[in-house]
């Protein structure tokens, strides 16, 4: 049997830097080598994109409709 991959939902709209970053990197912590993590920004978090390649993390953002960001992160 397949094990299925879990989706884990974060909203870090509406909070100040670092924390959106630091609740992402927690996060990822618990993900599973099948995970995907899916965050809704108020801005791109260039920061955390260096940070996500070194713990072997791809990624993709791009714009939503809500005007901010949209992060899905997975594990290489």
């Amino acid at each position: 049997m397949e094990p299925k991959s879990s989706i884990v939902q974060l909203d870090n709209r509406g909070l100040s830097p670092p924390e959106p970053m630091m609740r992402i990197l927690a996060a990822l912590e618990n993900l599973g080598a099948e995970g995907v993590l899916v965050a809704k920004m108020d801005r791109e978090p260039i920061f955390l994109f260096a940070e996500l390649h070194d713990r072997g993390y791809t990624y993709t953002c791009n714009p939503d409709d809500s005007g901010g960001y949209l992060l899905e992160v997975t594990r290489r």
